[in-house]
């Protein structure tokens, strides 16, 4: 039959799609020639490998051409003419052409095989992993990071069965407000152990890139698949990253809103003033206060909150809320004046 693709997958001849998908993620996590830059070469010819017995064992017409006449035949596509039924048994294959031509009423004269690409195969399983995608809420159990500043993906999970995953590992990714108002990328170095074609692990370090998007809120998950340690058996955790808000200065964050405290004196809130604010972005904004502004009193300026993620160009509100300062004692002039201008206001 030339090459056994069961073989090289590891898996028996009756083995389902998952089973081929399981034993494909395995070995293309071992062979990928990223993951063997000491041994190149050798390793993107087992990749390869790998790959075409995926390709040809996971794609039902390719697979039962193999099974009657193997990879000379599947590769030329041409086949000896179908078994006759009256014909001389011959055995298991005989037995195993005779029911498949009785099965399927055309003879595979024209296939044409068409190999896939080795790195098409390797992102459809795996997608793409080079960026992060992202999720709200939940939790999970932290990891942080060394005294080198590598995030240590350590622990996570057990089981002997490749179908077993390791349990996500979690770190605080903290943000400004500001980064969470604009957006920013954030390049994360994580440090992990990988499995190489020595039989042996070594360490590989790799730098993540998070793309923050504006109106991201505390508790969005990033989440990098499979970017755990390796261990025989168990396929690597996800790598997750999860959104902190730091403190701001002036600014706290209320949903999609924006609230600012502002102390002004008895004489601003009743004679007005113009505040002159530092958007998160940068820009000056100019409010001007022409009403008489009680203690406890809140301004709302519309659309100068934060970003809204899931309605691109929607904003929230400004809440500025007032404090009034009153003086701590009058002079006996100031309060006459004061009784003369106010005593006729109710």
């Amino acid at each position: 039959m030339g090459v056994d693709y069961y073989n090289i997958l590891k898996v028996h001849r009756n083995a389902s799609e998952e089973d081929l998908k399981k034993a494909y993620k395995r070995l293309a996590m071992i062979w990928h020639p990223d993951k063997n830059p000491e041994n190149n070469r050798d390793a993107e010819a087992k990749f390869k490998q790998i790959s075409e017995a995926y390709d040809v064992l996971s794609d039902p017409q390719k697979r039962q051409i193999y099974d009657l006449y193997g990879e000379e035949a599947l590769k030329s596509g041409q086949f000896p003419p179908p078994p006759s039924s009256s014909s001389r048994p011959g055995g298991f294959a005989h037995n195993y052409q005779q029911h498949y031509y009785n099965n399927n009423r055309q003879h595979p004269t024209s296939f044409h095989f068409n190999p896939r690409d080795a790195d098409d195969i390797y992102a459809e399983i795996f997608g793409s992993e080079s960026n992060g995608t992202s999720s709200d809420g939940g939790s999970g159990g932290a990891r942080g990071f060394g005294r080198d500043g590598f995030f240590r993906a350590t622990g996570g999970g057990s089981g002997t069965g490749s179908s077993k995953k390791a349990a996500p590992l979690e770190n605080v990714l903290p943000c400004s407000l500001e980064e969470l108002y604009k957006g920013a990328k954030k390049k994360m170095r994580i440090s992990r152990n990988v499995y190489v074609s020595t039989g042996k692990f070594r360490t590989l370090e790799e730098i993540l890139t998070i793309e923050i998007k504006p109106g991201w809120k505390k508790g969005t998950k990033i989440t990098f698949p499979e970017k755990g340690n390796q261990e025989p058996g168990v396929i690597p955790a996800d790598v997750i990253f999860v959104v902190d808000e730091k403190l701001h200065a002036l600014y706290k964050r209320d949903g999609n809103d924006l609230v600012v405290n502002q102390e002004i004196t008895l004489l601003e809130s009743l004679t007005g003033k113009t505040l002159d604010l530092t958007t998160l972005d940068g820009r000056n904004l100019m409010i001007p206060l022409t009403d008489i502004v009680k203690p406890g009193a809140e301004v709302v300026v519309p659309n100068e909150g934060m970003p809204i993620s899931r309605e691109p160009g929607r904003k929230g509100n400004l809440r500025i809320k007032f404090d009034v300062k009153y003086p701590s004692r009058l002079t006996s002039e100031q309060k006459s004046d004061l009784k003369r201008v106010l005593g006729g206001i109710s």
